[in-house]
């Protein structure tokens, strides 16, 4: 009970904490309007009224310095805000992109309680040679240099900082009270869905801070890369590892950053520029498990300009359907035709078919004649005005497919500063073809139809006892049928009805008998005819209604 109450006591000073945060950088009302301030109007810090106006031009770099005063749970949110213009609109993503993770170094003594805790052995028994300097510091953790006592290798160990769970865990719970409410009472707020915002945070920060997750995530891409020898990605000492730390192979080499910014000697500037190029478009299009932030701080360049991934705490995932309709949406980018890009986009559920406005067409079509015939050599710049255009018209798209963009335009930005001839869109349009053909190959279409046929299959094995089901909930009179059919006869209207009731009865009627006679791959061949017949009457009678409505 004491620790409940504790816990509720620290909820409440967090809460204030907070508010003045918001209240210094003018968003006190967020609070004031929808809190006991409502009743102590004296403790408001400014009138605010439904109608006001907020200083547009203020609000981005207000809402920056509120995440960078609340700590390390916001500042995460906000770098995840940063890329998602689609949901905060673009001046706001633009801004928040200058938020930084570097924090105040926790003192060694602390990190090594950390790491003996988790690991269950005195650190002297399991590293030598520790620097106590971090070579790198952020919010959540800090990483270490050391050498492992049993042979010697050099490791990095990262660290997460006490009581970061704790804390995080602790903001969330106040995040998705503060964004309910102001979801329900400041009507402002409605355009953003912050529950939604604060859900979609709160996935990718449990993930974050779970190590484990991070250890999974390079044993994947090192496996994806395991025959490309231009790439590599750090080993990882699992019997050192937790869900608070991580013991790594110690990669020794600059940062792309600081390539892309010096003439380093050795390295050749357009072969990585490739190079990087090359394994990002692996990763997105042919393995579906992406580097989510690719940005020159996560990526090593070591010797003969081989290209090393870090800091794999949060990926991309893409199934088959979505790789191979990324691919036909990138090859129609370059085709000139917006209403096949829309269709294509339906298709992938990216908008429905309620946002295909006239609006969108023609802001689609503007993008078309901007690129159309043009020597197009930045992947990014198209598919930035498309998810630019999506954003005019209010269309809030897949976490993933955001990522995707701002993936390629990191990839992008990062080739033109080594290579200013930095070609992208040649080779992602080969690769994109290259993927197209194998999706029409005999083994894979072969795939494709025995899965179809086996669902087919538990269609058919089912059906009998769904028959049996409808026709008990028939007899015993629970089951109510409407049909609405406008601006036909009723003479039609009843010849419609009956002829759903004959289906019905065709294949119920073949269905009970299935359980007799021969079978073909088990699957009783009445029953499987019944069930054929049934949908070639229920096409029939879609066809009909349709070429009713023509007339």
């Amino acid at each position: 009970m004491k620790v409940r109450e504790n816990k509720r006591n620290s909820d409440i000073i967090r809460i204030n904490q907070i508010y003045q945060v918001l209240k210094k950088n003018d968003f006190g009302y967020l609070i004031e309007e929808n809190t006991f301030f409502k009743t102590f109007p004296f403790l408001r810090n400014r009138k605010f009224s439904k109608d006001d106006e907020l200083p547009d031009e203020t609000i981005p770099g207000r809402i920056r310095r509120v995440f960078e005063d609340l700590g390390p749970a916001y500042i995460k949110l906000g770098q995840m805000l940063s890329t998602r213009p689609d949901l905060v609109g673009t001046e706001i993503s633009e801004e928040l992109e200058k938020l930084r993770d570097d924090t105040p170094v926790t003192e060694f003594s602390k990190m090594k309680e950390v790491i003996e805790e988790e690991l269950g052995h005195p650190l002297d028994e399991i590293y030598t040679d520790i620097d106590v300097t971090p070579i790198g510091s952020a919010s959540i953790g800090q990483v270490y240099t050391a050498k492992l006592k049993e042979t010697g290798e050099k490791v990095a160990i990262k660290v997460q900082k006490p009581n970061s769970e704790e804390i995080i865990k602790s903001d969330l719970k106040i995040m998705k009270f503060l964004a309910a409410r102001a979801d329900r009472f400041i009507s402002k707020s409605k355009i953003y869905n912050l529950p939604a915002i604060v859900s979609e945070f709160e996935k990718s920060i449990l993930k974050e801070i779970n190590y484990l997750e991070e250890v999974r995530n390079m044993e994947i891409l090192g496996n994806n890369f395991k025959n490309v020898s231009y790439v590599h990605i750090p080993k990882v000492y699992h019997e050192y590892c937790s869900g608070k730390v991580i013991t790594m192979e110690l990669i020794e080499g600059p940062e792309l950053s600081k390539v892309i910014k010096d003439d380093l000697e050795g390295y050749d500037k357009k072969l990585i520029a490739k190079r990087g190029m090359n394994s990002y478009f692996k990763q997105i299009m042919e393995d579906g498990f992406f580097h989510a932030d690719p940005h020159p701080g996560n990526i090593m360049i070591l010797e003969k300009n081989k290209i090393c991934y870090i800091d794999m705490g949060m990926m991309g995932i893409l199934d088959e359907t979505f790789k191979s309709n990324l691919a036909e949406l990138i090859l129609l980018l370059t085709s000139g035709n917006a209403d096949n890009i829309i269709n294509q986009l339906i298709y992938m559920d990216i908008i429905s078919p309620g946002q295909n406005t006239p609006e969108l067409k023609e802001d689609i079509n503007d993008l078309m004649k901007k690129y159309y015939g043009a020597k197009l050599k930045n992947v990014n710049n198209s598919i930035e005005d498309l998810l630019n255009a999506m954003i005019k018209n209010n269309i809030v798209m897949p976490r993933e497919f955001v990522m995707i963009g701002r993936g390629l335009a990191l990839v992008e930005e990062s080739g033109k500063k080594l290579n200013p001839d930095f070609d992208t869109a040649d080779e992602l349009k080969k690769i994109s073809k290259r993927i197209m053909i194998k999706q029409s190959s005999p083994k894979r279409l072969f795939k494709v139809g025995t899965n179809y046929f086996l669902e087919i299959e538990h269609l058919a094995k089912n059906l009998p006892n769904t028959v049996n089901n409808t026709l008990s909930k028939l007899e015993e009179g629970n089951i109510a049928i409407k049909i609405k059919i406008e601006g036909i006869s009723e003479i039609s209207k009843q010849v419609t009805t009956a002829i759903i009731i004959a289906a019905l009865i065709v294949g119920s009627s073949l269905a009970l008998f299935a359980d007799k006679g021969p079978t073909f791959i088990d699957i009783p061949i009445i029953g499987l005819i019944g069930f054929i017949i049934s949908f070639a009457l229920g096409i029939y009678l879609v066809v009909q209604y349709i070429m009713f409505e023509m007339e």
